[in-house]
């Protein structure tokens, strides 16, 4: 199976006698290889299996794991053994959980009242500059009290000349009491709205506010320590029973979804009935296990009818049921599944984008942070990652990605000469990476050791200076014209792929074949390369006569050429997605005549959203380098000429700050767009994410090894 397709898939239908059930779901939770399709009970004479009879015990105690597994991290690298698990679950663990369940309901106690001493201390503090007791503020049969803070005490004292106020404040605010006849209470609050009274809370209570101020400090004291104490147990009990504890609720799982597994299979009085799908290249691994339980097994490879998983507008298509989707085998480029399962396993038959990305998203990544210090800290962020991941196969693969990305920014950052912001090769001035210029030996004037001239007015060289302007020897405006180029490569790619889905496998109308390819996707290419040759042409012949005296006329007319086959290009291009709009998507003809043109013109804005490859880390360079020029070097002149020494460790401080948030955004914001130019501009060419992730039924061993 190629490595830029999913793996086939193959339908299993297996039946039996229904005292070997049980029997038969040990087997296929050993294998781990089946996909099950859950009967839904609609067939006459079939029924639901039922459950084992110890599913209620183990739901019991399988929610009590659950609920407390948050509270207890897993640091486990090795699969513990089974039996000794077991023991344990048959023993103390099962005490030990209700402890530890009594610690972490006590914990969440003492969190409520810590947050509820402080609401009240909150609000005895506001009422506390009145000076009355709390049960006098409120309660009244004849009157009506108003407690809250005013803006104009002058007008509050107006508000309350019938009455009786208390004030005070607290901070800058004004506290007021206000109290008065029940028959008055309308418009004395009226008034009081006038001087911008706003009402608080009245505690619960009795007695003076400051003195129950002194006894909520005291009970938080205690509080604290009480919950200090039961930190240090649960720290305690993590030690002793955590590795054991995340095996038992691995166990429990296990338990669970075997003895719950019967009620997603078909079963009659005296046998059962399996259905799901299964991979092909272990179909005959797993037939040749349940022959042994099964009476009949067989597996048909799954074959995908052009068209047949669409909603096409004619009635000779219809609904395929599509099997879920597996990922090839893969090593290197396993990390950039997480990548794909972002946006959704691809369709049946699909190619899957997982390799692709695992060449582009590092190039695309780096060449936006594009530093060696960066790179470096980045490949080390992933190296630890990796050292705490343990059995978390999630934590895994994101320590490896992190180093993927990271060694494309540290080859960048090599490409481009940089270093934490500094150019190895500065024009200006000095700085402390130009130690690294050992790294480039025998660099030009220029500072390159290698430059071409390719077509298409395409400049490399080694070292890529990006962020100086040719006038200054750099490479900024070839930075500019090389994104978009990788652009235009990239979207093509994307076309080119799209070409082969819908030739093979339809569009998802229910049309598929190579005249239905050459509408959908080859329109767009035609496009895409006509644009390309008269945009070329366009821009290309005022520059050139501009730079030359007596430019070659030769040239001219060859731009003049371009110009024209690129015009003729783009009119077919246009024409052919009004014909497919018409024909493949049902677009009424005066509608798409319209929306043809309107569509064609977005294929220009998808390429120049490449041009952000060379914007995001010119933005990245320029922050690091604002921090190397107002702190770093301030300090290093500092040392050098003995003045304001006392400052240098500030701006070192300062510079280490900058150089940790250029390097937070540079990880941050290029892995945004480097997934929109995938996810988005790419992918929208080819990408179809209706595909349903493989869940073969059985257990993948993290914390206990497979009985």
């Amino acid at each position: 199976m190629s490595m830029i397709h999913t793996q086939q898939m193959g339908r299993l239908v297996a039946a039996g006698m229904l005292e070997d059930l049980d029997a038969t779901i040990n087997i296929l939770s050993q294998l781990r290889a089946l996909h099950i399709v859950d009967y839904d009970g609609s067939e006459q004479g079939l029924n639901l299996g039922t459950p084992d009879g110890s599913t209620e015990i183990l739901s019991r105690e399988l929610n009590k794991m659950r609920a407390v597994s948050s509270n207890i991290p897993s640091n486990s690298k090795n699969a513990s053994i089974a039996s000794e698990i077991r023991q344990a679950l048959d023993k103390d663990l099962p005490t030990a959980v209700e402890s530890l369940i009594a610690n972490t309901e006590r914990m969440d106690e003492i969190e409520n009242m810590l947050s509820s001493l402080g609401d009240e201390e909150n609000q005895l503090r506001m009422i506390a500059p009145l000076g009355v007791e709390t049960e006098l503020l409120d309660g009244y049969e004849s009157l009506a009290t108003f407690v809250g803070t005013v803006n104009d005490l002058t007008a509050a004292k107006k508000a309350a000349s019938d009455g009786i106020i208390l004030s005070g404040n607290t901070g800058k605010e004004t506290i007021v009491g206000v109290f008065v006849k029940k028959e008055i209470a309308k418009d004395v609050q009226s008034d009081l709205e006038s001087a911008g009274f706003s009402a608080i809370q009245i505690p619960e209570g009795k007695g003076e506010p400051k003195s129950r101020l002194v006894e909520i400090d005291s009970e938080r004291l205690s509080l604290i320590d009480e919950k200090s104490t039961l930190s240090g147990k649960l720290e305690s009990w993590n030690k002793e029973n955590g590795e054991k504890f995340h095996g038992g609720l691995e166990l429990l799982e296990r338990d669970h979804a075997m003895a719950t597994a019967p009620v997603r299979l078909a079963v009659t009085e005296h046998t059962f009935l399996i259905d799901g799908w299964v991979e092909m290249i272990r179909a005959e691994e797993v037939k040749s296990a349940l022959v042994k339980t099964c009476i009949v097994v067989d597996v048909e490879p799954f074959k995908i009818q052009p068209g047949g998983g669409g909603h096409g507008h004619s009635d000779d298509h219809h609904h395929q049921e599509m099997p879920p989707i597996a990922f090839t085998n893969r090593t290197a480029s396993r990390p950039m599944e997480l990548l794909t399962d972002a946006v959704g396993r691809p369709a049946y038959g699909r190619i899957d984008p997982t390799l692709f990305m695992f060449f582009t998203y590092p190039i695309f990544f780096g060449m936006m942070l594009g530093d060696m210090a960066y790179g470096l800290v980045t490949m080390g962020l992933g190296w630890m990652v990796l050292r705490k991941a343990g059995t978390n196969e999630m934590m895994n693969l994101g320590g490896k990605f992190l180093l993927y990305i990271g060694l494309g920014t540290f080859v960048f950052g090599y490409l481009y000469a940089e270093f934490a912001g500094f150019e190895i090769y500065p024009h200006h001035g000095s700085n402390p990476a130009e130690a690294l210029a050992v790294l480039y030996p025998g660099v030009d004037a220029h500072g390159h050791l290698w430059h071409a001239s390719l077509p298409f007015g395409m400049e490399l060289a080694f070292p890529f200076h990006r962020v100086l302007m040719a006038e200054d020897g750099g490479n900024l405006e070839d930075l500019i014209l090389l994104t978009i180029y990788i652009g235009v490569a990239h979207v093509a790619l994307g076309l080119i792929v799209g070409f082969r889905d819908v030739y093979l496998y339809g569009n998802g109308h229910g049309d598929s074949g190579l005249v239905c390819a050459i509408f959908e996707k080859g329109s767009w290419l035609i496009l895409l390369s006509g644009g390309f040759l008269a945009a070329y042409a366009f821009l290309s012949a005022p520059a050139y006569e501009e730079k030359w005296v007596n430019p070659d006329q030769a040239y001219l007319d060859l731009l003049d050429q371009m110009l024209m086959i690129g015009g003729v290009l783009v009119a077919i291009g246009i024409g052919m997605i009004i014909w497919m709009l018409y024909r493949y998507h049902g677009v009424p003809f005066p509608i798409n005549v319209g929306l043809g043109p309107i569509e064609a013109v977005g294929m220009m804005p998808t390429v120049i959203s490449y041009v952000r490859l060379f914007a995001v880390g010119v933005v990245g360079v320029k922050i690091a380098e604002t921090g190397n020029n107002m702190l770093f070097d301030p300090a290093m002149d500092s040392i050098q000429s003995g003045e304001g020494l006392f400052l240098v460790p500030v701006m070192i401080l300062g510079w280490f700050a900058v150089q940790i948030f250029a390097w937070g955004l540079g990880v941050f914001s290029p892995n945004i767009h480097a997934a929109r130019l995938h996810f988005v501009e790419w992918m929208r060419q080819f990408y179809d994410a209706s595909g349903e992730a493989f869940d073969p039924f059985g257990f993948k061993a993290h914390h206990v090894e497979v009985e």
